[in-house]
């Protein structure tokens, strides 16, 4: 199949975008994990799926989560150091462990997105839109292309400073905690399980000395606001509607595929911790093994210089499909369109690619912003008023081109 004359139109579909992610920001209310402004938007996002693209099934699907937890891991975490810097003075043996399953409870719940203590924290019921567009004669193929429609609490540090102010501050933070976890081992190797670091004049000033870092740990605390959730437009409305855009021109055109079924799944949640996605994959464990199927997470389209095919996702750990991301690559490249390659780098968090790669899905994350952080990732400033309409187009035409090239057989 050509597809050249949809993706020509890839400037009218950036503008039906931003309009229907203007219209989503201005009706529905803030969509924060599990709250009614999510579901009111998965709701309506399924409605144009069924109504405006010709989707054959379409379905709103819940799950429980306990989205509090995603970030909860921050005031566990400090609270074990701190009450571990106490413990120094009586119990130094006692601070090693604290302060150690501090570390041990960040990296599960945040570097791996486990739910490590998820039960601690209120449950909520999050939503998820799937819906597939059936092909004319035998399914041969599948694509799905994903976005996330919930939004994230602000960052304060990353609005105030940028991102090197919000990384910085993350990693001062981190340091202390591990100078602590040091002068504990050191002290308890010294004078005892039972002791105190006052036994060692030098070890208590560097107790002293290493105050300097208490701020830093203490403004942990207060890495998230709660009571302030940002738009979303650009995360990720945007990845949201990559797909519905792409589904939607294929209708006003008339154009039916034969042999390839192609599906839009939009995962909630995914700002507590890819909850939504992990979700669906359980719920659908198996659905898909009859034929090839290719998933296409977006998330965060905006910047045209930025466009990139992330090879490894959530915090670097996990490895995509090659097959899935090269496809993406070769249709940029025929279309001279700029993107390229990289990752999903450690402190960067994850898109849902990562949860479809570990259950068994091929699967790759395709984004469009700079992973040191731009001002408005997760701040008020991701607003639909600073969307990037040229980011959009080109990563619709390239998302066009890919659906081209694997209704023609690629990378099968």
């Amino acid at each position: 199949m050509d597809l050249k004359k949809i993706i020509d139109k890839k400037d009218q579909m950036a503008n039906y975008m931003v309009d229907e992610i203007t219209h989503i920001i201005k009706t529905f209310g803030k969509r924060d994990p599990g709250s009614e402004g999510e579901k009111k938007a998965c709701e309506y996002m399924a409605k144009v799926l069924k109504e405006d693209c010709g989707c054959d099934k379409v379905k709103v699907e819940s799950f429980k989560e306990n989205p509090g937890s995603f970030y909860g891991w921050l005031y566990l975490t400090f609270t074990m150091v701190f009450v571990g810097m106490a413990l120094m003075f009586v119990i130094p043996s006692i601070s090693i462990i604290l302060i150690l399953a501090g570390f041990v409870l960040a990296f599960l719940q945040f570097g791996l997105y486990k739910k490590v203590v998820d039960k601690l924290f209120k449950e909520k019921t999050g939503h998820n839109v799937y819906a597939i567009k059936k092909c004319t004669g035998e399914t041969k193929r599948r694509i799905i292309f994903n976005g996330h429609p919930d939004a994230a609490w602000e960052w304060p540090v990353n609005y105030a400073l940028g991102g090197v102010g919000f990384e910085g501050h993350a990693i001062i933070s981190a340091v202390g905690a591990a100078y602590y976890l040091v002068l504990s081992i050191i002290t308890t190797i010294k004078y005892g399980a039972v002791s105190s670091i006052t036994s060692d004049p030098k070890l208590l000033k560097c107790f002293l000395i290493g105050l300097i870092f208490v701020p830093f740990m203490f403004g942990m605390y207060f890495m998230v606001n709660y009571k302030r959730v940002v738009d979303g437009a650009n995360d990720n409305l945007s990845g949201c509607y990559m797909g519905i855009s792409i589904l939607k021109a294929l209708k006003d055109e008339g154009i039916e595929l034969e042999n390839t079924e192609i599906g839009v799944i939009l995962t909630g949640s995914e700002e507590a911790g890819l909850r939504g996605s992990m979700a669906w994959c359980e719920a659908h464990k198996g659905e898909f093994d009859d034929v090839p199927t290719f998933i296409y997470s977006y998330d965060t389209i905006h910047d045209p210089k930025q466009l990139m095919t992330n090879y490894r996702d959530l915090n670097g750990t996990v490895a995509v499909d090659k097959d899935v991301s090269d496809l993406f690559m070769e249709s940029a490249e025929e279309l001279g369109i700029f993107c390229k390659k990289g990752w999903v780098p450690p402190l960067g968090g994850a898109t849902d690619s990562a949860a479809f790669a570990k259950a068994g899905f091929r699967a790759t994350g395709i984004t469009g912003l700079n992973h040191k952080l731009e001002s408005y990732y997760h701040t008020r400033r991701d607003t639909y008023d600073n969307m990037n309409e040229e980011g959009l187009a080109n990563c619709y035409a390239v998302s066009v081109k890919v659906l081209e090239k694997f209704d023609n057989g690629a990378k099968q």
